[in-house]
């Protein structure tokens, strides 16, 4: 047994990120994952940049542990071939728009008739009904829809920006890889099956709502504008780098105090009290900036830790697979791909005492597996054949095909 996953079996037909992701999430905890791509290019991610090998990073980082199988669903036969891989799985996960599995003959109704206790699960963008629903989105229209980007901005006054990541994307795949394994919790206890949606809207929502949408709690004292807690953020610049420091609590403020060597701080009317620190936060936070600047990164994190005050510095991407408590953590892992070459890559963040994930196999060529799980289901020779000539099924250049 590898992983705490090892022994369920899911279909993904889902692509780009946020389905990818979670699907990844749970074939790295051991669950059996055929990923259904199109003959014609496959996943969308196959052909963006960075690449080596033939694989783009994007693909390799998001489909390890999974098995290729090419199969043309806008075909009748190759629906028909999808419904035979069902009948061993668990789990049907899609992200297409809503209603377009239905035309293609493998909605819920369709796959529950094959398997009644399947966990059949759609992610959507916008969600799946109402007027975005059958909208086109990417990851820039649910931080704008959200309200994501204005709370980026800082404030409702000035120009609303991006986070300079996908977190849309990716926040749904944690949050779908979640639901799914609920979903199967709740299935080995009473032994049905359910219907598992999600949008990427939904999922950011719920997110936001945990620490940014404070004013919007209350029902009825809403506020119409909302203004910038500060407009400094907590990145200061010292001699030499950036640093990021951070203080709450009364013990906090005193560290700081004497690591910066200002302790006529402590009677400033305007630091006296966490309320009243919070309340002139720009000049807090502008005058810790002023002393920042007289020294070092190096210097100042020391200082700073013999206080205890919260610290870090700030890394350039090259700079944290190198860092010490990156290291230590080992959450980066290296290893061989066939194909893509010697590879970096981070982990599942979960460690697990009793079921350790490991890495079976890395991301597969387009159609890898597609000879392999095809003949399980009962295909011969001939008939693998037939349908790679048809086109309804590829196979990749590096599998026997027959």
């Amino acid at each position: 047994m590898t992983g705490p996953l090892s022994g369920y079996r899911i279909i993904d037909l889902t692509s780009m990120v946020s389905g990818p992701l979670a699907t990844m999430i749970l074939a790295d905890q051991g669950a059996e994952v055929l990923k259904i791509e199109n003959p014609n290019g496959g996943d969308y991610t196959r052909g963006v940049s960075s690449r080596n090998g033939g694989f783009s990073a994007s693909f390799l980082n998001n489909n390890r542990n999974k098995k290729s199988i090419a199969i043309n669903l806008k075909d009748a036969a190759g629906v028909k071939l999808l419904l035979e891989l069902v009948k061993e799985a668990d789990v049907f996960v899609q992200n297409f728009r809503p209603g377009v599995v239905d035309r293609m003959g493998v909605g819920e109704e369709a796959i529950r008739a094959v398997v009644p206790d399947i966990i059949y699960v759609s992610i959507s963008g916008f969600g799946h009904k109402g007027p975005y629903a059958s909208k086109p989105v990417y990851d820039p229209l649910v931080q704008a829809l959200s309200g994501l980007s204005s709370i980026q901005g800082g404030s409702d006054d000035v120009r609303p920006r991006l986070v300079r990541t996908i977190l849309p994307d990716k926040l749904t795949g944690f949050t779908a890889a979640q639901a799914i394994t609920a979903a199967l919790l709740s299935r080995e206890r009473t032994g049905t099956g359910q219907h598992v949606q999600l949008s990427m809207l939904d999922s950011v929502v719920s997110f936001l709502w945990a620490s940014d949408m404070s004013r919007q709690t209350f029902v009825g004292q809403e506020i119409a504008q909302e203004k910038a807690q500060s407009f400094i953020d907590l990145i200061y610049e010292t001699k030499d780098g950036f640093i990021s420091v951070a203080v709450q609590s009364n013990k906090e403020w005193l560290g700081l105090t004497r690591a910066l060597d200002k302790p006529e701080w402590l009677d400033d009317e305007r630091f006296k009290t966490s309320g009243l620190r919070h309340k002139n936060i720009d000049e807090r936070l502008r005058l810790t900036q002023e002393v920042l600047l007289t020294k070092t990164a190096d210097e100042w994190l020391a200082l700073l830790e013999v206080e205890d005050v919260p610290c870090a510095p700030v890394l350039h991407r090259s700079e944290v697979i190198d860092h010490p408590q990156i290291i230590a953590n080992e959450v980066l892992m290296e290893n061989e791909h066939p194909v893509a070459g010697h590879l970096r890559q981070a982990r599942g963040a979960a460690l697990f005492s009793a079921t350790p994930p490991s890495q079976r196999y890395g991301a597969p060529l387009l159609g890898q597996h597609s000879v392999e799980e095809l003949k399980k289901i009962g295909l011969g020779d001939v008939e693998l054949e037939q349908f790679i000539a048809d086109g309804i099924i590829a196979a990749s250049p590096g599998e026997p095909q027959t």
